[in-house]
């Protein structure tokens, strides 16, 4: 359990944050008809890379920026009840998840002692052909038919996007 300084400097951020809020009457539909689905890495903004505001995409982020069980769901329900249209499957230069499923789960061990055999890393080692797949799986969904589907690369050391799918 966290002692109550765990959070305090984010919590104090929100109050600030609250005081003057900008977002009060955004809608919850994707004003661009967009979702985005991208990798955790710090290096990458969204919002900002694809000259978008708050409230015009849905953003999901997840290691790799891979397209999972989860993502699929919450694509199907952004696309029936919020407005998507268009999804962009973007992974990045420079990704940690790039590489063998071992190395990873040696890098995890060596930083904190876990055995973490037992979880899939969905780690690649050809990115242009995981997006490609996980392109085709979108695609392939009976439950996204009337969605547009592109897979793109984002380089950390230029900001520019590219489409690869």
């Amino acid at each position: 359990m966290p002692d109550d300084e765990t959070f305090a400097d984010v919590l104090a951020a929100n109050e600030a944050y609250a005081r003057s809020f900008p977002h009060r009457g955004l809608q919850a539909r994707a004003a661009q008809g967009l979702a985005v689905l991208t990798c955790i890495d710090s290096r990458i903004e969204p919002l900002s890379m694809l000259g978008l505001d708050p409230g015009d995409a849905k953003i999901l982020r997840n290691a790799g920026a891979r397209v999972t069980s989860d993502v699929l769901r919450t694509l199907v329900l952004a696309s029936h009840l919020l407005g998507v249209e268009r999804v962009m499957v973007i992974a990045h230069t420079d990704c940690r998840m790039t590489g063998s499923e071992e190395d990873v789960h040696a890098a995890v061990r060596d930083a904190g002692g876990l055995d973490t055999e037992g979880l899939d890393f969905l780690v690649t080692e050809d990115q242009k052909a995981t997006v490609r797949a996980d392109i085709d799986l979108l695609r392939a969904s009976p439950y996204l038919t009337h969605v547009h589907v592109g897979g793109f690369r984002y380089d950390v050391e230029t900001g520019r996007v590219s489409q690869l799918v």
